[in-house]
């Protein structure tokens, strides 16, 4: 091993951080963190500028979601650090490996409010898996090695470490901690019996999927076991890219705006093993699909964190298994064909509604959406990555897009605005050579319009779908829903998106009608830079099966 006698606190962080893997890292730089961008100058470790913390959090939360490996982000103190808060408690509800290092006043000026000073294990505690600071450069390689680990291990998540200015520029000799890998929990063996027992008598069984830690072959165990036995298959809230939507087992989302199909399936199912999913709020519409603690239906719950197994639910079986290791042990189980046609009937019956959801009517709008998808789902590449924010024009790709085996969605569990751009920006950095589709709302991409110049600069190519309906769709459609015809504090007033792309360097096109959006789509797809379709659409249709008079009729 090299010698590395005198090696400042942020020489020896970066080293750690190269030995372990990391090959690209977001942030906006900071006069308390010089010292780390310094040594980032003469590493192999691209530091992506972005424009806000809260943009360079969301863009670290995707990578780690994408790739499997902790996506790496870097804020100064005070307002840099709570700015990029919004990036820890996205990765935190989706289950994203991510490692937010903030720079932080001198050990000696700790306490005394110093300029821009804040207690990040205070303040990050709840949102983090861990929050710690580290006052000794001696104890980098530790800190860092188990912050690793940490953010892999179990539900994968945030950990948030605090640099010392002053710590960062004392010289140590130690050495950098080394690669990791991380053991995956294994099945509790002993169990196999009672779970056959239950399976084999499911006749209206669900398998709901979710969460971080999947790895192809688990994927790939799961969907083979669904289909020999014919057990249907969901996926949770934006986690569709976890299974071949086009499996006959697969029968959709079990999100926000839940198709009516699939909350009856939840609640008239006989078992429901739920594999790495969190039974959270918009898995169970408010908890009110599964009666708590002790639901009607069997529930398995399998889950790679102990903290999530009973934390709502009380199980009937449960695994403290990860999901790969989980769903190859499926395959190994000897399932009967007693209730064979009982469960093909039953699945069958919910692919055949998914098919039918996809469909969404014409549009009240000279824009048509449901045009739009039809074309997109057959001009995609079949590895294509989707992006979105939060906001209504998310139904699109969320609820009329059929993700295939090689799709990835990128889309915020914590419905966070301002996401999409981000996400899209770090997968196109990951993966130059496929295509970047984001999806964004007028009021949800002016949450990180600047980022646009993040994308430029960086090489990072992508097309960028801009819903402009001039309001915040979801506010207004809750707002008519409760108080009809009082529109207050939803209305926008918009830039001109398609110009605004170009000022920054990419193509910009304006769609209005239907028939325009296929040769716009063709031309943006072939910039060198990126482009921005600003797609005009009506704010009558607020969302795709309800309008704003269906609405103010109590429809």
């Amino acid at each position: 091993m090299e010698n590395n006698e005198g090696l400042t606190g942020a020489q020896l962080l970066v080293q750690c951080l190269q030995n372990l893997g990391v090959k690209n890292s977001f942030g906006v730089p900071g006069e308390s963190y010089l010292a780390v961008l310094d040594a980032l100058h003469d590493a192999d470790i691209q530091f992506t500028l972005c424009r806000q913390e809260g943009a360079a959090s969301f863009a670290a939360c995707a990578w780690g979601k994408l790739t499997g490996m902790p996506g790496i982000c870097f804020v100064t103190r005070g307002p840099g650090a709570t700015n990029g808060s919004i990036g820890v408690h996205s990765a935190r509800q989706d289950s994203s490996p991510m490692i937010l290092f903030v720079g932080q006043v001198g050990v000696d000026h700790k306490d005394r409010e110093a300029f821009q000073e804040v207690d990040y294990r205070a303040f990050f505690g709840p949102l983090a898996k861990w929050a710690t600071e580290i006052d000794n450069a001696e104890r980098i390689p530790e800190v860092v090695s188990r912050a690793w680990r940490l953010a892999l291990s179990g539900r994968p998540g945030p950990v948030v470490i605090g640099l010392p200015e002053d710590m960062l520029t004392t010289r140590t000799s130690v050495e950098p901690c080394q690669p990791i890998e991380v053991a995956e929990a294994g099945v509790d063996l002993s169990q196999a019996e009672a779970l056959t027992g239950i399976l084999n008598e499911a006749e209206r069984p669900l398998i709901l999927i979710g969460g971080g830690g999947w790895k192809e072959v688990g994927k790939s165990a799961l969907q083979k076991f669904a289909e020999l036995h014919n057990f249907p298959v969901s996926a949770i809230f934006r986690y569709h890219d976890l299974i071949d939507n086009n499996s006959p087992v697969y029968v959709g989302d079990a999100g926000v705006g839940m198709a009516a199909h699939l909350t009856e399936m939840i609640k008239n199912s006989d078992v429901i093993l739920a594999i790495n999913a969190r039974l959270g709020e918009a898995a169970t519409q408010s908890w009110s699909l599964l009666e708590a603690p002790y639901p009607r239906q069997k529930l398995i719950h399998v889950h790679a964190s102990d903290q999530e197994i009973g934390k709502i639910y009380q199980p009937h079986l449960s695994f403290n298994a990860n999901p790969n290791q989980f769903a190859q042990f499926l395959e190994s189980l000897e399932i009967s064909g007693k209730n064979l046609p009982q469960r093909k009937s039953w699945m069958a019956k919910g692919h055949s509604n998914y098919l039918s959801s996809l469909i969404a009517p014409p549009q009240n709008s000279p824009l048509d959406m449901a045009t739009v998808m039809k074309f997109l789902q057959d001009r995609l590449e079949p590895d294509a990555i989707l992006t979105n924010g939060a906001g209504n024009f998310a139904f699109w790709p969320n609820k009329h897009f059929c993700f295939g085996s090689r799709h990835r969605l990128l889309a915020p569990q914590s419905g966070a605005m301002g996401y999409g751009l981000p996400a899209a920006i770090a997968a196109a950095l990951a993966n130059p050579d496929r295509q970047v589709v984001c999806f964004a709302g007028d009021g949800d991409l002016q949450m990180g319009l600047a980022e646009l110049g993040t994308a430029v600069q960086h090489g990072a190519r992508m097309v960028i779908l801009v819903l402009n309906n001039g309001a915040y769709g979801t506010i207004r459609m809750h707002q008519e829903r409760k108080y009809p015809s009082r529109v207050s504090g939803t209305n926008l007033h918009n830039p001109d998106f398609a110009a605004v792309a170009e000022a920054f360097g990419m193509k910009g096109f304006c769609v209005r009608q239907t028939e325009d959006f296929a040769e716009a789509f063709e031309q943006a797809s072939e910039s060198k830079t990126g482009a921005l379709l600003e797609l005009i659409v009506s704010v009558e249709a607020i969302t795709p099966r309800k309008t704003i008079a269906d609405l103010r009729s109590g429809g």
